[in-house]
């Protein structure tokens, strides 16, 4: 029987109509989807992350005493007594974040490739944050293994986005990867290698590319939302 256009069974209770309604267990697993998938939140932490880091970076060199940013490392901003839990701290929630942002970015993309390398990227930048500078050869794997594998995350990610976002992204690891090798050509002895930019600029030349490409970065996957087809798929 039927009662206002409502279905009734022989007990007169009603009964559901099939594609009429929705439970509400399917409607939190609906929503709980749509936020994993939303690339501004990885966006989002992509713009912190690299915002947070360079402010960490000129502010820990403006405090610490006699710090030359020609000379020095970046990561003896992580031994010196007024910025080492500042700059240490941030190393680690660098890659924190990296982490978190990617693996959140992975429901979107699905390249397992891509995902290899920022987990590494993030293991590295936690790692130096961890084995400060002062605490043996460690940290240089470290900062290494960062150094490189953010770069190539970079490099990496320009396949999975539309230009003019896939040329810096290309751009902007090859330049790092560069200073990678003019830094250990510099650091194996010849010096020279490192010009008039001095070893500190050298390092900068491998991390604020990548860092400014990260906000470009950022920025790009919050304008894309949740809009379908914002990153390219593997074929």
């Amino acid at each position: 029987m039927t009662k206002a256009g409502v279905q009734t069974g022989q007990e007169g209770e009603p009964v559901p109509t099939p594609g009429r309604t929705r439970g509400v267990g399917a409607d939190a697993s609906a929503a709980t989807s749509a936020w994993l998938v939303d690339q501004r939140i990885p966006g989002v932490l992509f713009f912190v992350l690299a915002t947070g880091f360079m402010t960490v970076i000129m502010l820990a060199a403006s405090m610490a005493p006699d710090y030359d940013i020609g000379a020095a490392a970046i990561s003896d901003l992580g031994v010196i007594e007024e910025t080492a839990l500042l700059f240490d701290g941030s190393l680690v929630l660098v890659g924190l974040l990296n982490a978190l942002a990617n693996s959140l970015l992975y429901r979107s993309h699905r390249r397992t490739g891509l995902l290899a390398i920022s987990l590494a990227a993030s293991t590295g930048a936690i790692g130096a944050g961890l084995v400060p500078l002062d605490r043996g050869g460690l940290h240089g794997l470290f900062a290494l293994l960062a150094f490189v594998a953010f770069n190539l995350q970079a490099i990496s990610s320009g396949r999975i986005v539309t230009s003019p976002m896939k040329v810096l992204s290309y751009v902007a690891g090859t330049v790092g990867l560069i200073f990678v090798v003019v830094m250990a050509a510099g650091d194996a002895g010849n010096e020279a290698f490192f010009g008039a930019i001095g070893h500190g600029g050298t390092e900068r030349m491998i991390v604020y590319p990548v860092m400014l490409w990260l906000l470009a970065f950022g920025g790009y996957l919050m304008a894309a939302g949740q809009r379908a087809g914002g990153l390219a798929r593997p074929a």
